[in-house]
């Protein structure tokens, strides 16, 4: 029934954390909200009434463990998945299995990991057996599903949200580490409270981190007449950098991001890598910062430098194709360049402005001259009638409205004078005292 979970399972040469991972409900830390008697994660587990569900939270935090915990209390068959080592191709095989088992009346759970790795087709490949009632999806992410999952399959599952711990749940875990036979229990170890403390305050919320930081420190401690002697010194050697505050799905992830957009946006290339450094440091994905770096090429720069989006999309491409730590030079070098860059959000306030009006102007109907008409009924209804093909002109322009009839006159795009905007702006004036020059002639 738990096929593929073979790898959660024990081992004495597995790490720390794949020992202590927890089988039942009432061995996990924290998430209490969740997962606290009465809590409506926890009696659906119970009941063995699991629907499809997106486990969102901070790494380290149990979305994985969660997973392995309805395996062990559901009776449906249950299929591990990667979106990091899986394609269309794979999808394609589990769901087949899992028809398989629908036809034999048996359920099939099946659980991916970092499920926004996974792009809109990987994802719509599954959407059909959620909605058939095929498989039962549980997926797990440490980005905002809103953002990162199709939002036809997130409307068929719901999302739980799990915190990162608290230090005192990781100090708790650290005690049961060091007591369990699955841990260090049949070891004679000496640590200090102070000690744990350290090491729950390095692991910032994740218990993968601190049961793997205190492994890595019972291995490295003095051993002397068979007791091991774990000191502040022993543990500050294994941290040898210091723990960032960074939850990517916390307030923190937004703060950090915002300050590298406004530092870009004040043309402070010192300040922008900075920020840079402290999120590519902390673990953040580089195709996230590389996304939003492209989002401020436009934004922010726009046409007072055209080149600022190709450099920005040069650099996602080579986060795509190197990742870290090699292509933080590559976001670098867009960074600096976008905080050199002139400044214009002429594109972003046209952009804004129009859609404002598209959204309170939807029964304005297309003038009929740039209809297209394809059809003999559409060309009598004179769809298409009086357009006029400006390639067909010396200059390449035509005095013909474009705009509905409400709308005759509404400027949403107003360049600025910033950098290459200039000649924009020149040549949007051109163009409309040229137009104006018909009207008057008319």
């Amino acid at each position: 029934m738990n096929e593929q979970l073979s790898m959660l399972g024990g081992g004495a040469a597995q790490p720390l954390p794949a020992r202590l991972r927890p089988q039942r409900i009432e061995e996990i830390v924290g998430q209490q909200h969740l997962l606290g008697p009465g809590k409506v994660l926890r009696r659906i587990i119970e009941q063995d009434m699991v629907s499809s569900m997106i486990f969102w939270g901070p790494p380290g935090v149990g979305k994985t463990t969660l997973a392995n915990v309805i395996a062990n209390h559901t009776r449906a068959s249950f299929i591990n998945f990667s979106a990091v080592t899986s394609g269309i191709k794979e999808i394609r095989t589990v769901m087949q299995q899992a028809e398989d088992n629908r036809r034999f009346g048996e359920k099939t759970i099946v659980f991916v990991d970092e499920i926004h790795r996974f792009n809109k087709a990987q994802q719509d490949a599954f959407l059909p057996f959620v909605e058939k009632g095929s498989i039962i999806l549980i997926g797990a992410t440490t980005e905002n599903p809103s953002f990162e999952v199709n939002g036809a399959l997130l409307s068929r599952c719901k999302v739980f949200v799990l915190k990162a711990l608290t230090e005192e749940d990781l100090t708790t875990l650290l005690r049961r580490a060091l007591t369990s036979p699955k841990g260090f229990g049949g070891q004679k170890i000496e640590i200090g409270d102070e000690v744990l403390a350290l090491i729950a305050r390095f692991a910032n919320g994740d218990a993968r981190t601190a049961l793997s930081t205190l492994e890595m420190a019972v291995l490295n401690g003095e051993l002397e007449n068979g007791v091991t002697t774990v000191t502040r010194e022993t543990v500050e050697q294994c941290t040898s950098r210091k723990s960032l505050l960074y939850d990517k799905s916390g307030e923190e992830h937004y703060n950090l991001i915002s300050a590298l957009h406004k530092s870009m946006r004040n043309s402070d290339p010192d300040a922008a890598v900075y920020w840079l450094a402290r999120m590519l440091e902390a673990g953040e994905d580089p195709l996230y910062v590389a996304r939003r770096v492209t989002r401020f090429a436009s934004e922010d720069v726009g046409l007072a430098d055209p080149r600022a989006l190709e450099i920005a999309v040069a650099a996602y491409q080579a986060c795509h194709y190197i990742g870290m730590p090699e292509c933080s030079v590559h976001l670098t070098e867009a960074v600096v360049y976008l905080s050199l860059a002139p400044k214009s959000n002429a594109l972003y306030v046209a952009y804004e402005t129009a859609k404002k009006d598209a959204l309170t102007q939807l029964a304005d109907p297309v003038p009929l001259h740039i209809r297209n008409g394809v059809t003999s009924l559409m060309k009598d209804l004179g769809y298409g009638k009086g357009y006029q093909y400006a390639h067909d002109t010396e200059d390449k322009l035509t005095d013909m409205r474009c705009l509905p009839d409400s709308l005759l006159g509404t400027e949403y795009y107003r360049p600025t004078d910033q950098g290459l905007e200039t000649r924009f702006k020149d040549r949007l004036a051109q163009i409309k005292a040229w137009k104006k020059e018909r009207e008057t002639g008319e």
